[in-house]
């Protein structure tokens, strides 16, 4: 099928893919540092004696998003503007000041750039539009109709005794 053959990949294409998903890895000392921040929000909302349900109920941040801060995993956020907005929501409500932490660090909600993923068809062929052969069609129909009509008057006027 035209699917399977879309997905298969050589070789090469699978190395350039797997160079890619390493790309997207971050320094080591920034995840610790991300990291830390995580854990002091969950030391906080520990230390509230809060639970991660009271947390997303109170916030509307989903459960997920709220374990991915407190685990430093930015990764799992939608991107990094949700993730500074989701931070900052939840630094707020954990009464912690998250427009210094973000102020004093922004560099923690920016990932890396993934490219484009290249899923191996190589080149395209480039083809001809399949309906601009097909224009003149249109303005051949015209033109029998209205030699039809010419017709269609001509044998009446022929039948009436008109010419």
């Amino acid at each position: 099928m035209m699917y399977k053959f879309m997905l298969e990949f050589s070789p090469n294409e699978e190395k350039r893919v797997e160079r890619k998903k390493n790309s997207l890895e971050l320094d080591p000392v920034l995840q610790k540092e991300i990291k830390e921040i995580g854990e002091q929000l969950r030391q906080k909302r520990k230390q509230l004696k809060i639970s991660l349900k009271e947390a997303e109920n109170a916030t509307s941040i989903r459960m997920v998003y709220l374990q991915a801060l407190e685990e430093g995993e930015m990764e799992k956020l939608i991107s990094p503007v949700y993730a500074q907005g989701f931070f900052k929501q939840y630094a707020s409500f954990l009464g912690i000041d998250g427009e210094s932490i973000i102020r004093e660090k922004p560099y923690i909600f920016n990932r890396p750039e993934a490219q484009e993923f290249a899923y191996g068809i190589g080149t395209l062929e480039v083809r001809s539009n399949p309906g601009a052969s097909v224009k003149w069609v249109p303005n051949v129909m015209w033109v029998l109709a209205f030699m039809g009509v010419l017709f269609a008057a001509w044998y009446v006027a022929k039948i009436l005794g008109v010419l």
